[in-house]
């Protein structure tokens, strides 16, 4: 592995580190920072509290993958999908997550769930259609059928007024109001992989299997394509700072190449990329810090990089030899943890002006 310079002072040191039996699959804090959650392709699910860090197992390996988690909103759920076709689901109760549902799907793989920003609403998808599970009545609201192909990716607008279904030859949206009104169709000539909203819900982006990217402002029918990717996109994620064109700058991940797009106040140029190169492998993982330009992210060659503004690789960041699989930043962006290959968990606390912190 070659040496990588840096151009920015450390900013963040390990604070913890702890295993799972096999490939993290997932983690994901919940919205108050308070838990960490995390399953592996053993089929654990395992919760730590902020702090102590001390495991909370909530199911143990069963030789199943647990592919995909997620906290509700509020942070009174955690909902779990994976290969046997079971949705998990467990509620905060008195201090302590208790089982309260399992959705069971046939044969079907669940790799895809998210729960809406603004209500408790759970969409996941097993196969060809998706499901909405309402934590209010304790049952499936709707079924939508996305019929041209399995559901590659799912999501919900920020306003949790719409959600966003992608799959072979485009993005479906359908609006929680009425679902049983017809979709908007954003069409793709090849599959929409990957898709994310903008925080502020102007922008709705798809990385596609045919080496672009779709970006749509919402109401206007005339989307951007970006073109000359390495391999499929990847992965897709926004910031929550505005540039001084008004949008949000969005990361692009396709093999082990990472560009970082930002929107031009002159609309006739559209967006303008920028490449960060540092990876040796395939990026895993992107995300930027809340409420921040830093940005972070996790590859198959067993680095975690933190980028200066979304520009200069700022620090390198170690731990799982054999590859990271997955990254999640702290809601307070002051720890960011992640996950390797072979079941390692690592968090990151951003380093005190004149101190650190000790590993342990």
């Amino acid at each position: 592995m070659s040496s990588l310079k840096t151009k920015k002072p450390v900013e963040f040191d390990r604070h913890w580190q702890g295993m799972l039996s096999d490939y993290v699959t997932a983690i994901a804090w919940s919205p108050d920072g308070q838990t960490l959650a995390a399953s592996s392709a053993a089929g654990e699910v395992v919760l730590y509290q902020a702090g102590v860090f001390q495991p909370m197992p909530l199911q143990a390996a069963n030789g199943h993958s647990v592919d995909c988690l997620a906290f509700s909103y509020d942070g009174q759920f955690l909902a779990v999908g994976g290969q046997i076709g079971q949705v998990k689901i467990w509620q905060l109760q008195s201090e302590a997550f208790e089982l309260v549902g399992t959705l069971k799907n046939a044969s079907a793989w669940v790799d895809r769930l998210s729960w809406s920003p603004s209500q408790n609403l759970l969409a996941f998808s097993p196969g060809k259609y998706v499901q909405v599970w309402d934590a209010n009545v304790g049952g499936v609201a709707t079924t939508l059928n996305f019929d041209t192909s399995s559901v590659l990716d799912l999501t919900w607008h920020p306003d949790g007024r719409r959600l966003s279904v992608s799959g072979y030859q485009g993005v479906k949206i359908w609006t929680a109001e009425d679902w049983d009104d017809d979709p908007y169709l954003l069409t793709i000539p090849s599959a929409s992989v990957a898709i994310a909203w903008s925080p502020d819900g102007k922008y709705i982006a798809s990385g596609n299997l045919d080496r672009t990217i779709t970006v749509l402002e919402w109401e206007n029918p005339h989307p951007w394509v970006m073109r000359g990717f390495p391999g499929k996109i990847r992965q897709l994620a926004w910031s929550d700072v505005l540039t001084k064109a008004g949008a949000s700058l969005l990361a692009s991940a396709s093999v082990e190449g990472i560009v970082v797009w930002e929107k031009q106040e002159d609309e006739s140029l559209g967006w303008e990329g920028r490449v960060l190169e540092a990876h040796e492998g395939t990026v895993q993982s992107i995300h930027f810090q809340p409420d921040a330009l830093l940005f972070a992210s996790a590859a198959a060659d067993g680095r975690v990089c933190l980028w200066h503004k979304a520009k200069q690789l700022a620090q390198v960041l170690n731990g799982s030899p054999n590859g990271f699989s997955c990254v999640a930043w702290h809601p307070k962006g002051q720890q960011l943890a992640a996950g390797g290959q072979n079941g390692e968990l690592l968090i990151w606390s951003k380093v005190l002006r004149g101190q650190g912190f000790g590993q342990r």
